[in-house]
């Protein structure tokens, strides 16, 4: 059985495709250690990369999938900054 490649190389959303995947094992690397709130960001960023390519194929499911996933990332920054200034608030007064 031959595989063939569906996909052309070396063109803008492969690059983003492959940039995106790497930042991504980065962030599930930096989540295992526990490095908060950095494993968000670097997941951020990584799924934004993929949204872009999935705009870019005009993929729903893709696109489904990112945007959901770039929501739950903003919404635990959000609240990780939230609970900051509360802190700071407190040591503040």
């Amino acid at each position: 059985m031959e595989l063939k490649k569906q996909t052309p190389t070396h063109t803008v959303d492969w690059y983003i495709k492959w940039v995106s995947s790497i930042i991504l094992l980065l962030g599930m690397l930096l989540h295992t250690h526990n490095i908060f709130p950095l494993n968000l960001i670097v997941h951020l960023i990584g799924v934004s990369g993929w949204m872009v390519v999935s705009i870019i194929w005009n993929d729903r499911a893709l696109i489904v999938i990112n945007a959901v996933s770039i929501a739950i990332f903003v919404n635990g920054l959000l609240t990780y900054l939230l609970e900051c200034q509360e802190c700071l608030w407190y040591k503040i007064n």
